[in-house]
């Protein structure tokens, strides 16, 4: 199974999960990645829509329990323990990146990571392995 069909897959199926509204959308999206500092990279390359201020949320779900990374939406804040680690810069010619700065190794579960750029929504699911 190619790669980026196996993500749709699990993005299908997470989505069906939590309940969101799917919206099609190709597998390069969102790109998770862990760097040798171990800094994980979390590129977001949704598109956001025209004449719209752009608001952006990063998250991750791990089971059914969802965490709030980084976000410029107001009346919304991140979880205690992504305060000052985490940092999100605009990417050209559209979209976000989230670095977690010294990410913990002890995850344990598999992650589903998600980012919503101006209400539109992206996720991909990673298996610890």
């Amino acid at each position: 199974m190619d790669g980026c069909f196996s993500i749709m897959l699990k993005s299908l199926f997470v989505y069906g999960v939590l309940g969101v509204l799917l919206i099609p959308a190709k597998c390069d999206l969102i790109f998770v990645c862990l760097e040798e500092d171990n800094d994980l990279r979390v590129d977001c390359r949704v598109k956001p829509k025209t004449n719209q201020i752009n608001s952006y949320e990063f998250s991750l779900a791990t089971g059914s329990k969802e965490t709030l990374i980084n976000t410029n939406v107001s009346g919304s804040s991140a979880d205690s323990q992504f305060r000052g680690v985490s940092k999100v810069e605009e990417l050209e010619p559209h979209g976000y990146r989230l670095t977690l700065s010294n990410f913990p190794e002890t995850l344990t579960q598999n992650t589903t990571y998600m980012c919503k750029i101006s209400g539109l929504v992206a996720s991909v699911n990673v298996e610890k392995g």
